[in-house]
């Protein structure tokens, strides 16, 4: 008898034990076991530690039993038209607020609004738009704070704002006569 041959008597009632504990169908479980032996026996030059053979027979089988259950899983057809998700009272005030921003965004010095423009509009690194402006690192995480800071100044004159318990944006309110920017 040949070593898979072998292998196959010493860990069939085990592996099939194994699989068939995870997996309820006995067809499937079968057809597992036997593709768990088809992989160990093309694999098995491949491995370098006898010793850990037992460990590898086993690591074949869990992974042969999340490809069956990842293959089952149901797929469900789309419309054509999704609808549109409600928006959040808090993203629908961040989304009026963004509006906003862009024309402060303007007002900031060429500096801090160029940094402000890479950063969190192009979405580019702090590394990156150091790169870009010709920089050191540190010089564009200032820039990039400073542009922040001013921005908040800027908006905290222009609009009351209100944040919940973890500090998130949920609500504002226009201050009367004092925002031009907007």
């Amino acid at each position: 008898m040949n070593r898979s041959g072998k292998l196959w008597q010493e860990y069939r009632t085990k592996l099939r034990a194994f699989i068939r504990s995870r997996v309820s169908d006995e067809t499937i479980s079968d057809d597992i076991l036997q593709d768990v032996f088809l992989k160990m026996h093309t694999g098995l030059v491949s491995l370098k530690d006898e010793t850990k053979l037992k460990s590898w027979l086993y690591q074949i089988a869990r992974n042969a039993i999340i490809d069956y259950f990842r293959s089952q899983k149901p797929t469900v057809e789309l419309a054509d038209q999704l609808p549109h998700p409600e928006i959040e009272p808090n993203e629908k005030t961040a989304q009026e607020l963004s509006e906003c921003l862009e024309p402060m965004i303007q007002l900031l010095p060429e500096n801090y609004r160029d940094a402000i423009i890479l950063s969190e509009i192009k979405g580019l690194t702090q590394k990156e738009v150091a790169k870009s402006q010709g920089i050191s690192l540190s010089g564009a995480k200032s820039r990039v704070q400073r542009g922040r800071a001013l921005l908040k100044t800027m908006l905290s004159d222009c609009c009351q704002l209100e944040f919940d318990h973890s500090g998130r944006l949920c609500d504002y309110e226009r201050k009367d006569g004092v925002c031009g920017a907007c």
